[in-house]
């Protein structure tokens, strides 16, 4: 969801599989048809608001097949929470660049952490990947950028986090659905009322799923009878996250990606995920892994440049396309391969960053789709977000105007689209 400049809310542990999401219809009546400004919400009314729209959605959960006395135990105290809105509402207009994101995901700290919980879990990890085919790294590397290797799981009432936003309305079908599925899990007893915390957008446990991902990929690893990833013992947590990936398709041996240097003259044009070569048809129009020589047949790959022509470039595999199925901002998914290599002794990126690069705010990517729409360009929607739509879009309005088409939206990019 959001390439390029990250929105870090969405780093708070949102997994991002909504077509797990079960089918709800929200009752819209009950909620505010406007979303006031917070300091225009008078926190008494939205309450009693909130408890009529929850008095409206038990009902609706019945029909689902939660038992009465799973939900009432489950909502028992449960109030509205307006820091859990400002916190969903605040999300977009905070950014990091790719390598001030990757300069903390992957920074010294976590590597050393990393290590030492690889060593401290070893024996776990090791049967996790004979079992699963999914590189103990990998299952580590997700673990330590979700709660910090479980240090940061969360301590948010998941109920009340998901009531209060299904409340909401701005994604209340999504949220409705993550809901009913916590209902779900609560009433299959793997966990109690309020030991089921989480993040304030309602992802759970030590690699942070969300309630419709835990029903699907969640794993009893140590045997005790319950899918417990919220405890002390990460085992059944991170078995889940490796369940997760293999059913995704993970391809055990083959890399997320491989840093290379691509040649002068590089077409950037080619540098799209749609175009997929063998690494060998890469290396006939030049292009080398950054440590040298012909990266090998992993399979068929494309051409990532994640800062535009002037930083590092990466030629990805499947595997990426299935990290990106947990989080698909392409800084994640690099910053989790990039760690992973890491905590099995890989080098670091050897390409330098534009660091000196003045972004685009939220505002002003939101004027560049709109500039991009005027001037006859595919977009959808303006939502200041870097998607590969906006990212196709950028590189052909690139070409048009015979500057290097590396679909980065920087500040050149719009001081040309508005003189132009």
């Amino acid at each position: 969801m959001y390439k390029i400049l990250i929105s870090l809310g969405f780093f708070a542990g949102v997994l991002t599989s909504p077509a797990l999401a079960n089918s709800v219809t929200p009752d819209a009546s009950q909620r505010p048809t406007v979303r006031p400004q917070l300091v225009e919400i008078q926190l008494s009314t939205s309450n009693t608001r909130f408890q009529n729209w929850v008095h409206a959605f038990r009902g609706r959960a019945i029909a689902k097949g939660i038992k009465a006395r799973v939900f009432d135990q489950a909502f028992r105290g449960v109030k509205y929470d307006s820091a859990i809105i400002a916190k969903d509402r605040n999300q977009s207009e905070f950014t990091k660049q790719i390598w001030d994101y990757l300069d903390s995901a992957a920074s010294p700290v976590r590597v050393k952490n990393g290590q030492a919980a690889l060593r401290k879990h070893n024996k776990i990890l090791t049967q996790i990947e004979a079992r699963y085919g999914v590189e103990k790294e990998v299952v580590a590397a997700i673990w330590g950028l979700e709660s910090a290797y479980g240090a940061q799981r969360g301590d948010i009432d998941i109920i009340e986090a998901l009531a209060t936003l299904a409340f909401d309305g701005r994604r209340g079908k999504f949220f409705e659905a993550q809901l009913i599925a916590a209902l779900q899990i609560l009433q299959s007893g793997d966990v109690k009322p309020r030991g089921m915390n989480g993040s304030w957008a309602g992802a759970m446990g030590h690699t942070q799923f969300i309630p419709t991902s835990y029903l699907a990929f969640a794993q009893d690893f140590n045997g005790d009878g319950k899918r417990d990833i919220w405890s002390n013992d990460p085992s059944d947590a991170l078995a889940s996250t490796a369940s997760y990936l293999s059913k995704a398709g993970w391809r055990k041996g083959q890399p997320w990606g491989v840093e290379v240097i691509l040649p002068k003259g590089f077409n950037f044009g080619l540098a799209s995920r749609k175009n997929l070569k063998n690494p060998s048809d890469w290396a006939a129009l030049g292009v080398r892994a950054a440590s040298g020589g012909t990266v090998p047949n992993h399979g068929a790959a494309s051409i990532l440049l994640p800062a535009g022509a002037s930083g590092a470039a990466f030629m990805i595999f499947n595997n990426f396309a299935v990290i990106e199925r947990y989080n698909k901002a392409d800084a994640y998914v690099i910053g989790v391969g990039h760690l992973s290599d890491l905590l099995a002794g890989g080098p670091p990126i050897k390409a330098s960053w534009p660091r000196g690069y003045a972004p685009l705010s939220f505002k002003e990517k939101k004027e560049m789709q709109r500039r991009m729409i005027r001037k006859g360009f595919d977009l959808e929607k303006v939502d200041g977000i870097i998607g590969p739509m906006t990212i196709n879009a950028i590189r052909a309005y690139q070409t048009s105007v015979g500057v290097t088409p590396d679909g980065f939206p920087s500040q050149d990019l719009l001081k040309l689209l508005k003189r132009r």
